[in-house]
């Protein structure tokens, strides 16, 4: 593959809900353009984008595909998103490094959820286009899915290629600025069918419309009755989709190719290049600086996506400044370390063209970084600059993993650790107050597939479950204990005596030990010894086994024997009596609390402040924006362990949500009860 100048680079970031044929396009486009000679399908996995195994045995895109077409004169890298909330990390990372973004819309189905939620994250800043998919299907209607486009969103949708019939006959299309028709799959250009002139004509001068408000000299051009000619009509609508004022409206059918190739043409006439500029800061002054876009500049890159196998890794990059050469050396601002580039490849799906090097706008593959991770940036030692990074949302859905085997026991955190370099939406630790290994993700969907991997890349077999709630345990009020320990056993024997009172502290303060004993009632060299007793017990609890917080303790008198006073007769009299004394100081159990942010269609908004109201939710407020309710709430983890699908089912999978503990507080009486019961049982089941 040839190197293209920056001018000559598309990247366009294909968005929508699953099914509407985002792969299927990429498909018919890397066709067109003679990347492959024959089209793959989805449902024989055998299509360009979606090539790993689980991508083939589920039928649906489950990452990003990255594919590298070239057509007219121009490199298109086309990133291939997934189209399902549950993979949401993929798609963020794809539109930083997009320049434009593609939307489908299934011209049967119109606006599905995934369209509404990908829109609100690309953003205001991302110039896009839309194209209503699939017009060869049963009930297909061009008209009927721009009126849901007009309904879903703010925005001026303008048609620009207009579909010529429908369903079972469709034939073509027309580009409405040429005013010429494109027939059959291999776009043969022809004039426009003469019942369709009229229609044609109507929309391009609504076109020319949008396209002179761009420009002060066009529009007064246009005013004034003169004709606009085609390069000044192009000129005006670049503008206007570069600054968002308008939103072309195209028309294709993936499965049979008719349209795609005028859908190429109209991304290389109309999407942006890259930027001239990008901004960056300067890792030395802290500033931001503007980089030249161009290859002479100095290097920056992104990592914006890693791909983890048993042989390595792979990291795919876009090039904002400079240029990425094969075989050369670059420094990681994020780490602070120099890599070794190996050879660079251009990403065309599961291939890989080998290329010299990548220039500033373009999209490369490395092989092999040590150190580095997705959102790290890549530049020159002596001109070290940092690029924004990726925004991934906070993990929804976790469960609570265990090995199958002690085999997979050595090899589980290892590859727990290498799942989330590859994809940082997921999340996991060690939860000490449960001893559970938590996997935290975006959904049970995102979930599976990381167990999937887990067992088909890093041989490690996994058993899932709900995770515990991790309780806390504290105190009320003050409480005042004396306890003796005394053991005789034929030889020396143990003797120590502790009293001590206990008193509630503020939260977050920890734990206090405080030493109030006067008069040498206890030497002040078994201090230590009371403490490690009690500390002995703060780990496992004294109600129902969960960690001991914000409880102070204070060491007020004692006794001690010349002979059978010891270290560890005062860590148990330290021990036994701190939990006498905890249980008289009014314990009570602390539960996490949440705060909560859903986004829910108006419609839904009754039944999500009902379904709250039952999960003990604390309503905090409400706001409207575009036809959605945003509510922000505080509730009990306990009640949000499987939220997701529960919002999913209540909105028809239309609302979304993000939260994080922010606080504990007191779990209800009667809910206390039930956990210390259940707490007990376990305990006794495993012992």
């Amino acid at each position: 593959m040839k190197e293209y100048k920056t001018g000559q680079l598309r990247n366009v970031v294909l968005l929508s809900h699953q099914g509407a044929g985002k792969t299927t396009l990429t498909e018919y486009m890397a066709l067109a353009s003679g990347t492959i000679n024959r089209p793959g399908r989805v449902e024989d996995g055998n299509t360009i984008a979606d090539f790993e195994q689980e991508e083939v045995e589920r039928q649906m895109s489950l990452s990003t595909g990255v594919v590298a077409i070239e057509w007219q004169g121009h490199k298109i890298n086309v990133l291939d998103t997934p189209g399902t909330f549950d993979f949401l990390g993929e798609v963020l990372q794809s539109i930083r490094v997009a320049d434009g973004a593609l939307f489908l819309v299934d011209a049967v189905a119109g606006v599905e959820v995934g369209t509404e939620l990908t829109w609100g994250h690309a953003g205001d800043a991302l110039p896009r286009m839309v194209l209503i998919s699939k017009m060869d299907r049963e009930n297909a209607s061009f008209e009927r899915a721009l009126n849901s486009l007009n309904e879903h969103f703010e925005g001026t949708f303008v048609p620009l290629l207009l579909p010529i019939g429908s369903q079972n006959d469709l034939a073509g299309v027309i580009d409405v600025i040429k005013m010429k028709a494109y027939m059959g799959p291999d776009g043969e250009e022809t004039d426009v069918p003469g019942g369709l002139v009229d229609q044609a004509e109507e929309r391009r001068t609504q076109l020319i419309e949008f396209a002179a408000e761009s420009d002060d000299e066009l529009i007064m051009k246009y005013l004034e009755g003169e004709t606009l000619t085609p390069e000044e009509i192009s000129r005006g609508l670049k503008v206007s989709i570069a600054e968002g004022t308008v939103v072309p409206v195209l028309a294709a059918a993936g499965l049979n190719g008719i349209g795609v190739q005028a859908v190429m043409d109209t991304i290389v006439s109309y999407m942006p290049a890259p930027p001239e500029q990008v901004t960056a800061t300067n890792v030395a002054t802290d500033e931001e600086e503007e980089l030249a876009a161009d290859a002479s500049g100095p290097l920056a890159a992104l990592v914006f996506k890693t791909v983890v196998d048993p042989f390595g890794k792979q990291s795919y990059f876009r090039v904002f400044s400079g240029a990425m050469e094969s075989d050369s050396r670059v420094f990681n601002v994020n780490t602070g370390e120099e890599e070794r580039i190996g050879q660079i490849s251009t990403p065309q799906g599961r291939e890989q063209i080998p290329i010299g090097r990548v220039i500033a706008g373009d999209i490369g593959v490395v092989a092999k970084l040590s150190e580095t991770l997705t959102g790290h940036t890549l530049c020159d030692q002596d001109c070290p600059v940092r690029l924004a990074g990726i925004d991934f949302p906070a993990p929804i859905f976790s469960v609570a993993v265990s090995p199958k085997t002690k085999a997979d026991s050595a090899k589980m955190g290892t590859g727990l650790s290498r799942l989330v370099e590859e994809d940082p939406s997921y999340e996991w630790h060690l939860e000490p107050s449960t001893r559970q290994s938590i996997l935290s993700g975006m959904g049970s969907a995102h979930i599976d597939i990381a167990c999937r991997r887990l067992q088909r890349k890093f041989g490690v077999e996994v058993l899932t479950s709900v995770p515990k709630v991790p309780y806390r345990e504290t105190i009320t009020r003050t409480a005042e204990e004396t306890y003796r320990h005394k053991k005789q056993t034929g030889g020396a024997g143990q003797f120590a005596q502790v009293s001590m009172r206990l008193d509630p502290v503020e939260e977050g303060t920890g734990f206090v030990y405080e030493w109030e004993v006067f008069g040498g009632a206890i030497s002040t060299s078994f201090r230590p010894s009371i403490e490690k007793g009690i500390r002995s017990v703060l780990e496992n609890g004294v109600l129902a086994g969960y960690p001991v917080v914000d409880v102070s303790v204070a060491v007020t008198d004692g006794k001690e024997h010349p002979v059978d006073s010891k270290d560890i007769a005062f860590q148990i009299a330290g021990r036994e009596g701190f939990k006498a004394a905890f249980l008289k100081a009014g314990p009570v159990l602390l539960e996490p609390i949440c705060d909560v942010e859903i986004n829910v269609p108006d419609e839904f908004m009754g039944d999500v402040l009902n379904d709250l109201n039952t999960r003990r939710g604390r309503v905090m407020g409400m706001d409207q924006r575009a036809g959605h309710s945003i509510v922000t709430a505080q509730v009990p983890l306990s009640e949000m362990q499987r939220y997701s699908t529960s919002l999913r089912a209540i909105t028809q999978g239309r609302g979304i949500y993000s939260m994080k503990i922010i606080g504990y507080e007191q779990v209800p009486s009667h809910l206390a009860e039930e956990i210390v019961v259940q707490a007990k049982q376990e305990a006794s089941e495993e012992s």
